[in-house]
């Protein structure tokens, strides 16, 4: 197994799967969902819509994570997981965000993923403290250990996310 911490493009990666920061309608959003679903094109949209609802507007409940087609993305797979919104750490964040990498990573597994690519999951406008999501990932990943893919990439915007997430793995 091998894990990697690169500044890139999510979008552009070429991982058998990559997972989206999704919000719970799958239907797109900003940042890395938006920019997700802007590569992979209106088929990823349709397929999208085509999966239920779990109640009104709610295809993937935080911490839940639903696969799909790549369509026009270079990865095969796209694992959608809702990530939660920070509220100060004591409305069950932490373990929302840990549900949100072993869903994915199961998914994966369940589909004979090989490889796969996650972004910062709840950093960006869901405002989830660098370090502590870091933390959150790392220990997910140890938690799978050997059961990982055999390669794992954790694609960050900017290097101070990369900073935490290389920090945390090393230690």
């Amino acid at each position: 197994m091998r894990i990697e911490v690169v500044e890139d493009d999510i979008t552009a990666l070429a991982v058998d799967a990559i997972v989206n920061a999704a919000n719970e309608s799958l239907l797109g959003g900003g940042g890395v969902d938006g920019a997700i679903h802007r590569a992979a094109g209106p088929g990823l949209l349709a397929e999208c819509r085509a999966l239920p609802e779990v109640r009104p507007g709610v295809r993937c409940p935080t911490g839940e994570a639903r696969i799909t087609g790549g369509h026009r993305l270079p990865a095969r797979l796209v694992i959608h997981t809702v990530g939660p919104v920070w509220q100060g750490g004591a409305a069950g964040e932490p373990a929302l965000l840990a549900a949100c990498y072993a869903n994915a990573l199961r998914l994966g597994a369940e589909n004979g993923v090989a490889s796969i690519a996650f972004p910062a999951i709840s950093c960006g406008v869901f405002g989830y403290p660098h370090a502590a999501a870091a933390a959150v990932a790392a220990g997910q990943l140890r938690a799978w250990g050997a059961a990982l893919p055999g390669r794992v990439v954790l694609a960050c915007r900017d290097g101070g996310i990369a900073r935490e997430y290389r920090r945390r793995l090393a230690g």
